[in-house]
């Protein structure tokens, strides 16, 4: 399954490439569903994560939308840094404590009170510089996980248009609670196996197509250790990743919870040099010459589309790190 992946989030390389428009008014409403005053409040909550790579595609505005949608990051940005820097200061405080402690008389519970709010500061650090930075750094702001949000390409009326989609996708007619195991962990729905196209996914596969483009994704495998390790992997030819992706429009047939636009990646058996790291699946990257082809499937037959998943690009894809 693909993890996380480094996805383009910035809309205007989507404009430059494909003549795309934008679904501004996704966007728009995407930011506002964040604001504690708009939010649904339910115990499922997705919490709208958004990458910060998104958020800079606003950082000057051109129109009414995106002055309003800057505002919005801004307001959220200034509330997260006031909550961070106030956090700081309270782990400091811990540390300082703790300090204090283990020199006068070292107890085990002093010292996970160190090791605690040490990680707590270099993580408070890390958020508050990243919510004044405006500079770019793709690796890591444009990083998407399950349940985080960010712009894919399909094609509506004939014509290319990008809009934010959450990436685990929530298939019309399922409830929403489904977006959660019975233990509370994240559904898998954030991928789409490509020998259950033609039975869970029916609905979607033939129907509504997307792409997903990234640069590299990461992967969680076990570390020989009863637990597990991140792996990071990136096409060696330095390739743009063409990720074909099923998306569904969720609306409640109840009327309470606002629609949802969301995504699954499709993957396949995995590359040799992906299981050869510990990993069962890859995500399945098609030529970009099929790009249009997949993102337009009505009246194509299934075995075609399938043919289009079957010809994806093969790069290897190189280890770029390992996590401890």
């Amino acid at each position: 399954m693909c993890y996380s992946a480094e996805a383009w989030t910035l809309y205007d390389q989507y404009v430059k490439r494909f003549g795309a428009d934008i679904d501004i008014r996704a966007f728009w409403e995407l930011y506002l569903r964040r604001e504690d005053r708009y939010r649904v409040r339910n115990k499922l909550s997705d919490g709208t994560k958004i990458p910060k790579g998104m958020d800079l595609n606003f950082l000057l505005p051109k129109t009414e939308v995106e002055r309003r949608i800057q505002d919005l990051i801004g307001t959220w940005n200034g509330r997260k840094l006031a909550e961070s820097e106030v956090e700081l200061e309270k782990q400091k405080a811990r540390l300082q404590a703790a300090e204090a402690k283990l020199a006068t008389k070292p107890t085990k519970a002093a010292a996970n009170d160190k090791r605690i709010a040490s990680n707590k500061i270099k993580q408070m650090e890390r958020w508050i510089a990243d919510a004044k930075r405006t500079s770019h750094h793709p690796t890591h702001d444009d990083r998407i996980f399950p349940l985080w949000y960010a712009p894919v390409l399909l094609v509506e009326d004939g014509k290319p248009i990008v809009r934010p989609m959450r990436y685990l996708c929530r298939p019309q007619g399922m409830d929403s609670t489904t977006d959660y195991t019975k233990t509370g962990q994240v559904s898998g729905k954030y991928n789409a196996r490509r020998d259950n196209l033609q039975k869970f996914w029916r609905r979607q596969f033939g129907h509504t197509h997307a792409l997903m483009l990234a640069e590299t994704f990461y992967e969680n495998v076990d570390d020989g250790h009863g637990g597990s390790k991140e792996i990071h992997f990136q096409p060696r030819s330095g390739g743009t990743m063409f990720i074909a992706c099923l998306y569904s429009h969720w609306v409640d047939p109840t009327g309470t919870e606002p629609d949802l636009w969301s995504f699954a990646a499709i993957t396949d058996e995995p590359e040799p040099e992906v299981a050869a790291q510990g990993h069962d699946r890859t995500v399945i990257n098609i030529k970009p010459e099929n790009a249009i082809a997949w993102l337009t499937p009505q009246g194509r037959s299934d075995e075609d589309l399938l043919a289009i998943l079957d010809d994806k690009r093969h790069p290897f894809y190189e280890l770029v790190r390992e996590a401890a």
